[in-house]
């Protein structure tokens, strides 16, 4: 194992591998879905974000080199990951930028704007100097989304990111943004998370003109909130500012939330958030009273036998791990964001979804959506926030 100075842009050969699996995961897939060529990703892993870590994050990044032919950089102290490594058998394939602080998992965004050296603060800044392509961390939430707004700051035209999620949607997946980046958004700011949901979809899934909906509590016009009524005619009207048009189809209630109805679902970071923690205890739930279903007799037992290549798909299309986590968009540089229980399968499905993001150029695709005039639009919402930030 070998030591990459913050200063230094160097990084290793990542061994080309290929997949153990026959059938690629979505996250193989996304790897190599849309996007034109760029520079091959170097990808900074925050190895001491998540339950897990750094044993399983190490590991993971490890299988993304072998697996993905992924660059990695591991953030974190030099200690504690040269014994993962050396019990890994990693040797010199993967390298360590120092980083001797640690933001805790039960640590908010204070954390993650008063800890410069922290293992994820380091991470953003390698890639605002260039030497990475990407973050991923398992961290906190709360501490990534505000160590990278501080490090790489907002692109123009956008003053708040936006996680997206993939849902595991019939036939194809969508895209819900935010899942709780920004939990009290503005409604000209649900606008521009169309806009991210838009370039998401685009490079990571493929859909060449995704179809927007608005998620709210019946499907006329006129229903919701004062913040979704007003957010439904700004993305049902022309674009502003020189911003790409949206197809917006409209509203979408939480029941069509796995209906496939529309590619792309917009929301605020605060119902988004509920919306997805819902669905993933629902599909938890799901599972285990289908896998009680199946093997409670001898008939299901021998029906499930014969119904094993279905439910083998069905299993790889629900099961999380294999997505990579959610993305932070509307940022000068890409963050996947990976939940804090990873395993290494997981970590290395988000250095996978990282690396192919950057392939994309997910943030100069932003750049054109928003429009040339968003440096105007985003300067009043950037002011603004640091005045609340002062107060």
């Amino acid at each position: 194992m070998s030591h990459v100075p913050p200063g230094r842009a160097d990084a290793p050969n990542s061994p080309a591998g290929a997949s153990a699996s026959e059938q690629p995961t979505p996250a193989e897939r996304l790897l190599t879905a849309g996007g034109r060529p760029a520079a091959e990703p170097v990808i900074a892993v925050d190895a001491m974000g998540g339950d897990y870590a750094p044993e399983e994050i190490v590991a993971g990044a490890l299988a993304a080199q072998r697996e993905h032919g992924v660059t990695t950089l591991l953030t974190g102290p030099p200690a504690r990951l040269r014994a993962v490594i050396a019990r890994l058998g990693a040797g010199p394939e993967l390298r360590v930028v120092p980083a001797e602080d640690i933001v805790g998992m039960d640590e908010g965004a204070l954390a993650g704007f008063r800890r410069p050296r922290s293992s994820i603060a380091v991470a953003c800044q390698l890639v605002r100097r260039g030497q990475a392509t990407a973050v991923v961390s398992a961290g906190s939430t709360g501490a990534i989304v505000a160590s990278a707004r501080q490090r790489l700051l907002p692109l123009p035209g956008v003053p708040r990111p936006g996680l997206a999620v993939v849902l595991p949607t019939h036939p194809k997946p969508t895209v819900l943004i935010d899942a709780g980046a920004t939990a009290d958004p503005k409604p000209e700011m649900l606008v521009q998370f169309g806009q991210l949901g838009v370039a998401y979809a685009q490079i990571a899934l493929g859909t060449p003109a995704p179809k927007v909906g608005l998620l709210t509590i019946g499907a006329e016009p006129g229903k919701g909130n004062m913040l979704t009524r007003r957010a439904h005619e700004l993305l049902a009207a022309e674009p502003q500012h020189g911003a790409l048009p949206l197809g917006f189809a409209g509203n979408v209630e939480g029941g069509d939330l796995m209906a496939g109805a529309v590619d792309v679902i917009v929301t605020d970071g605060f119902t988004g958030n509920v919306a997805l923690k819902t669905l993933e205890g629902s599909m938890r739930f799901a599972a285990v009273e289908l896998r009680s279903a199946l093997t409670g007799t001898r008939v299901a037992r021998i029906g499930a036998l014969l119904q094993r290549r279905g439910l083998r798909e069905l299993s790889g299309r629900l099961d999380a791990e294999s997505y990579g986590g959610a993305a932070l968009l509307g940022l000068g540089g890409t963050v996947v964001i990976a939940h804090g229980a990873s395993t290494a399968r997981a970590v290395s499905s988000a250095c996978a979804l990282a690396a192919n993001l950057s392939r994309g150029d997910i943030t100069e695709k932003i750049r054109e959506r928003i429009g040339a005039t968003g440096e105007r639009r985003g300067t009043h919402f950037l002011r603004r926030d640091r005045e609340r930030q002062r107060e």
